[in-house]
């Protein structure tokens, strides 16, 4: 039985520097929701607690979170997978969770807690003056340089060893709907935009993202957080340029999904994506099929580079 998940919970890596870690969410646009000696937890200005956790130790990424839509949830992955149902002690916001690893070995929780009781501020957003609607009107705009303003965790992307049977694996456990199959020339499945199935409630065109690389190699690919708008995310790119962080690819925007994107590494190399405005479906929009130059390409912006894409 497939259960129902909200949303991506949150990120889960390891690194040997709490304090550069934290340095550079900060720049990244996240702020500080709690911290040990042993674990950085690290939160937008959405309803979720955290949405990025680091521990102490050398640098890997773990696995992520999905936000269950209930208690029961949990007893029925607990059940089906005999795993213990454990309580969230330290981490800020509480509640309780079960740890499963998914084919490729990465560590999936599923949690069920609140959400958090005091958000940070949400920044105040002009609306755009267009061809067609002033919307603005006659305020000026005027934007200052800061870091982006991370609002939440949007997607996860994998290489995976075997696309199908890793696909197989959560659809048995969570109620997801494939938005885009990407397939090769002899029509082999080579990848897959996953959303979650909320029912007539739209969602982000792809929650998870699973690339079959030709080596057949299991690794991170990266983390997306979403951003308040176009501008916050233009602003936080500069921001981080400024502080000399290492820049992957963008401003565009991709073809599948839609969203304007911007991609960086964390000091450790692991490649976080800031993004805005990309596409919601609900459940009656059905899987679309795409070609591999499709799920590369762009509508706008640079080209993808090479360790981008494998």
């Amino acid at each position: 039985m497939a259960i129902n998940v909200r949303d991506i919970a949150y990120a889960r890596f390891s690194a040997p520097e709490l304090d550069a870690m934290q340095d550079f969410l900060t720049d990244f646009g996240l702020t500080v929701a709690g911290r040990s000696p042993q674990r950085l937890w690290m939160r937008g200005c959405g309803a979720a607690p955290f949405i990025h956790v680091t521990e102490l130790g050398e640098p890997a990424y773990r696995g992520f979170g999905f936000e269950a839509e209930d208690q029961d949830g949990l007893h029925i992955l607990a059940e089906r997978d005999g795993v213990p149902i454990q309580t969230m002690t330290d981490e800020p916001g509480g509640g309780s969770f079960v740890r499963l690893r998914d084919p490729d070995g990465f560590e999936i929780d599923v949690v069920a807690r609140a959400p958090a009781a005091d958000n940070p501020p949400f920044p105040a957003l002009q609306a755009w003056n267009t061809s067609e609607s002033l919307a603005r009107g006659t305020v000026a705009r005027r934007v200052a340089p800061s870091p982006s303003t991370v609002v939440r965790l949007g997607h996860m992307v994998h290489a995976v060893a075997d696309i199908n049977r890793t696909w197989d694996w959560y659809a048995e456990r969570f109620r997801l709907t494939i938005s885009d199959e990407v397939v090769a020339e002899d029509q082999a499945r080579v990848a897959l935009f996953i959303r979650l199935d909320r029912g007539n409630e739209p969602s982000d065109h792809h929650a998870l993202n699973f690339g079959q690389f030709p080596d057949g190699r299991s690794a991170f690919h990266h983390a997306a957080f979403e951003v308040a708008d176009f501008d916050d995310l233009m602003v936080g790119g500069e921001f981080l340029a400024s502080r000399n962080y290492r820049h992957r690819w963008g401003v565009g925007r991709h073809i599948l999904g839609s969203q304007v994107f911007d991609y960086w590494s964390d000091p450790w190399g692991h490649i976080v994506e800031h993004w805005t405005d990309g596409d919601k479906f609900d459940a009656a929009e059905p899987t679309h099929k795409a070609d591999i130059a499709t799920m590369v390409g762009i509508q706008w912006g640079p080209g993808a580079p090479a360790d981008m894409v494998g």
